[in-house]
């Protein structure tokens, strides 16, 4: 009996190994499909996150359409596109110069787009401006400024592409948004209220137009690092606690976040949240209770400044 077990052993591995691939490529192919011959269009498509989400759907065949506000920065992508992928089944990317920040050219920009392919079938709403420091010090111009680029900007975007989703009953708005959409973090305080602001617009959004069977979905990832952070050559594992620290220190990586872009147009969610327990957690308290969260979050100011408390 110990012989035959010993035996089986492998071909139950054999076996598993070759499930997984088979679930592996049929989801790679099933996410290909999703896409394919659809009008994709992506904001701030020259960002980290913008770059992966184009290769992503320009290899499932999509019709991407590239929006930044860098010329250059867009040809590079495009050279970058085409250059990799195979002309008989992809699509050649529009470029669009678009500063989502400027309102006054965001709707001229998002009626060429229809007039171009006469629908859009997914958005992605992947631009963003951020901003770090005391709120007294922030000048209101650059509130704003702010505003205009997380909030004004997609949500413009969104609602002169929408009438035309709504009259065909299909359709796609992803929002790449943040944890600061569900809690708000000190010295971040014109880029938290942006994110909590067009939240809320999505949230809200969502429930309208389910009726018309247009999607609108949420990816909120802790942050997304730079291309060329990578955490450090240390004997994580000796902690646990310092093991699920590493995520919320070092964000998450701009292809792990495309991926899960891929997925969430696939599957049609509603909300992804990106991140490790610690966050989630955060959040449980957050909601649950606030007083306690309000305090730890004062002392790490309190610590962050140097400041002594009273008494």
């Amino acid at each position: 009996m110990g012989i035959v077990a010993v035996l089986m052993l492998p071909l139950l591995l054999l076996g598993i190994s070759g499930l997984l691939f088979i679930y592996q490529e049929a989801s790679r192919l099933w996410s290909k499909s999703a896409v394919q011959n659809k009008v994709v269009v992506i904001t701030d498509a020259i960002s980290g996150l913008g770059k992966e989400c184009a290769q992503v759907f320009h290899a499932g065949g999509a019709r991407l359409v590239l929006c930044g506000k860098n010329w250059e920065g867009l040809e590079s992508l495009y050279a970058t596109l085409t250059s990799v992928a195979d002309p008989s089944k992809t699509f050649t990317p529009k470029l669009v110069l678009l500063d989502l920040s400027d309102i006054s050219c965001v709707q001229d920009v998002a009626k060429e787009v229809l007039d171009c392919y006469g629908c859009v079938d997914i958005l992605i709403n992947n631009a963003s401006v951020k901003v770090k420091g005391p709120a007294h010090k922030i000048s209101l111009e650059l509130d704003k400024k702010i505003m205009d680029a997380n909030y004004f900007g997609p949500i413009t975007f969104t609602k002169v592409l929408l009438p035309n989703m709504i009259s065909r009953r299909t359709g796609q708005i992803v929002l790449i948004n943040n944890i600061q959409a569900k809690f708000g973090i000190p010295f971040r305080t014109a880029y938290a209220a942006s994110k909590h602001a067009v939240m809320g617009f999505f949230d809200c959004l969502r429930a309208e137009v389910e009726e018309y069977d247009v999607v609108v979905s949420t990816v909120s990832p802790t942050f997304i690092r730079s291309y060329h952070v990578y955490p450090e050559q240390r004997n994580w594992e000796s902690s646990i606690c310092k093991f699920f620290c590493r995520k919320p220190a070092y964000g998450v990586h701009p292809v792990e976040v495309a991926e899960e872009v891929m997925r969430t147009v696939r599957r049609k969610k509603q909300e992804v949240f990106m991140a490790n327990p610690i966050p989630k957690a955060a959040v449980f308290i957050r909601t649950f209770f606030p007083e306690f969260f309000f305090a730890v979050v004062a002392c790490g100011v309190k610590e962050k400044l140097n400041v002594p408390e009273e008494g």
